[in-house]
């Protein structure tokens, strides 16, 4: 039998730890996986501005735009990227910093605010309201085969779904069917 999880890290993914992070609150239940979407500067891809964002290292001065989001310090659990390739930021047993404010609606009614205490943050490489590669969802298929085993009542939403009018992504162009399928 294949050890999938080392103390919240993924086996399968690339490990590039992020300071960006803390502790969960105590007795906190993960129940909830946010989709989001992220390019760096907006509408490229690759360069590996992503991960330096994430890790504290972007050079602010490498692109007009960076130096707009100076003062984030933000981090995902996990990192697509468009050719499918996957990152590890933060380890599933500590919250990442991927949510900001935010609210979810459980499937009971009940309303809990700030999601990076009990979600799980992906981003996938991307645009809201563009298309993400086949490699992303078969990245993002087997992420989540391995998160639903080790949190068995996990729901997915997007950041759009949890701060409203806040935020717009991953959008249109996220197939949620897809997803939905890639869950069986």
């Amino acid at each position: 039998m294949t050890i999938l999880w080392d103390a919240g890290w993924y086996r399968f993914a690339r490990r590039l730890p992020s300071p960006n992070f803390g502790e969960r609150p105590a007795d906190t239940k993960i129940d909830l996986v946010v989709i989001h979407s992220i390019s760096l500067p907006p509408q490229q891809y690759g360069g590996g501005y992503i991960q330096q964002l994430f890790t504290n290292q972007l050079d602010w001065s490498a692109h007009p735009y960076f130096e707009s989001i100076r003062d984030q310090t933000v981090s995902s659990h996990f990192l697509i990227e468009r050719t499918g390739t996957l990152w590890q930021f933060v380890s599933c047993y500590d919250r990442a910093w991927h949510a900001g404010k935010s609210s979810y609606i459980c499937k009971n009614g009940q309303v809990k605010n700030n999601c990076n205490d009990f979600s799980i943050g992906i981003e996938l490489e991307g645009v809201p309201g563009e298309t993400f590669t086949d490699a992303q969802y078969e990245s993002l298929a087997s992420l989540n085969a391995a998160l639903t085993q080790a949190y068995s009542e996990v729901d997915f939403v997007g950041h759009e779904h949890i701060a409203p009018g806040r935020k717009d992504d991953p959008g249109s162009g996220f197939d949620w069917s897809r997803l939905r399928r890639g869950l069986g």
